[in-house]
């Protein structure tokens, strides 16, 4: 049986700016404060230290890992946190030099509770080791890794001894794209289809409707929040805020209340071909614009490239089917999932392992691959779409200045984005049996690609722009 990623594992609800960086720590201290409380340790705990290495170190401080940290220390969620109560907080810890673990427990916080150290462990870029004492011994050493769009594992648990099996019967088990393609030919059915059959294996109809809705609302809500606040980002560079200049040329004199009625405002605006690459580029800026001021995004497949799945959909939504509902969102997200989850089997979808191409460059295949599916494409098609939005995001690095997820992050989502809708229409056009590079060929050239990449290029910030512009330039 093949490896079952959900399409609510690929789309997360969380905090930016990063899913490896900052959705991944907090996710992985959340898990370390349960096992203490089931070893029944957590009572004897006086103090607590924290190890980040590799990409977790270079870049940690931009990606607010430490502050992710301190507040799944603290007992909060990223799922549900409200945002305008992280500085509060964060600032409590450092201003009492108090941590109340999970919310219940003190103990004290140094400068030196988390330490940034720049080496990394062998099994994976993004490490952290997280230590409990009882006065001078140690009573817990929990090693966890971030791998990517909110993912954490740790070592222990891929061993043989160690793996767990799932008993779940799906009905398409599915690793590799042709596998998928072969399903869909043999069922006639839509790709869309055969995810939600296999979903309907772990939740009911109606769980997964509520769930994707939420998932839709959230996104929308990024969206509407980063179209509607000026500003600098946060972190030193001095990024102005885009998207609210280019949403309020664009919106003229269209009239709305909230984010909801905000689809039809835009619907009745004057669009040519140059204000619809605005519009996508604008929704695009919008959502990467919160969540590089730790506002909350869905996970597409990661924080990083958050803002092409919705920015995409925002475009079928208001330029392509002005009566499209419910169930063509439902069948985008199932779509878009389930290409993620080939690139997650077969590759990665961590720029410390692969650079930007496995996150920019999946998120585009996603996009790309779910609206062909709602433009009329065949299953076919869809996986071309998706290959196609890949190949032309091959060996695309990961260089972020500063360690912040704005430069060159931001806009590189904007023109993924753009790219996965050329991809779509470009498959639209093509007969799948002539193609020459299928899915799964290119999804094993972006991992070899991956492995080829020189360290610095994958969210190091010791190469590229990182390096040639640097923070002292901005």
């Amino acid at each position: 049986m093949s490896q079952f990623i959900s399409v609510f594992d690929m789309l997360k609800i969380g905090v930016g700016p990063s899913s490896s960086h900052t959705l991944g720590p907090w996710r992985a201290t959340q898990q370390w404060i349960k096992k203490l409380k089931n070893e029944t340790i957590f009572n004897d705990i006086t103090h607590i230290h924290i190890d980040l290495y590799g990409s977790l170190s270079l870049t940690g401080k931009g990606h607010a890992t430490d502050l992710a940290i301190l507040l799944g220390l603290s007992g909060t969620d990223p799922e549900y946190i409200p945002i305008d109560t992280i500085e509060g907080i964060i600032s409590t810890i450092k201003e009492t030099s108090t941590l109340q673990l999970d919310g219940t427990k003190n103990v004290p916080y140094t400068d030196t509770t988390v330490v940034f150290n720049r080496d990394f462990l062998p099994f994976h870029s993004n490490g952290m080791t997280f230590i409990a004492y009882k006065n001078e011994t140690t009573i817990s050493t929990e090693t966890y890794y971030s791998i990517g769009g909110g993912f954490v594992i740790q070592e222990e648990i891929l061993k043989p001894e160690k793996t767990k099996i799932s008993k779940k019967n799906f009905p398409y088990p599915i690793k590799r794209a042709t596998k998928l393609e072969e399903y869909c030919e043999k069922e006639n059915k839509l790709i869309s289809e055969i995810v939600f059959q296999n979903e309907l294996v772990l939740r009911s109809a109606e769980e997964i409707d509520r769930e994707l809705h939420r998932i839709w609302d959230t996104m929308l809500e990024c969206m509407y929040t980063g179209c509607h606040t000026d500003g600098i980002l946060p972190g030193g560079l001095q990024v102005k805020r885009r998207a609210l200049a280019m949403h309020n040329k664009l919106i003229k004199d269209a009239k709305y209340t909230n984010y909801h009625n905000w689809i039809d405002a835009i619907r009745t605006t004057e669009v040519k071909f140059r204000e619809i690459l605005k519009w996508v580029s604008c929704f695009a800026l919008s959502v990467n614009e919160v969540n590089a001021s730790l506002g909350r995004v869905v996970t597409a497949p990661t924080n990083g490239s958050a803002g092409v799945i919705p920015s995409v959909l925002m475009y079928y939504l208001v330029i392509e089917n002005h009566e499209a509902d419910f169930e063509h969102i439902k069948r985008f997200l199932l779509v878009a999932g389930e290409i993620g989850s080939i690139f997650k089997k077969n590759a990665t979808i961590s720029a410390a392992m692969g650079g930007c191409q496995a996150e920019i460059g999946v998120s585009s295949a996603m996009a790309a691959g779910a609206l062909t599916e709602l433009l009329g494409g065949s299953p076919a098609q869809c996986l071309v779409a998706a290959e196609i939005a890949m190949e032309h995001h091959l060996g695309l690095t990961c260089d972020p200045i500063g360690g912040l997820v704005q430069i060159p992050c931001i806009e590189r989502n904007a023109m993924g984005a753009i790219k996965a809708i050329n991809a779509a229409e470009l498959a639209l056009d093509t007969d799948p049996k002539e193609t020459k590079v299928p899915l799964d060929k290119v999804i094993d050239t972006m991992w070899e690609t991956a492995k080829d990449m020189n360290r610095n290029y994958k969210e190091t910030s010791e190469g590229g722009l990182a390096v040639t512009v640097g923070l002292a330039d901005c």
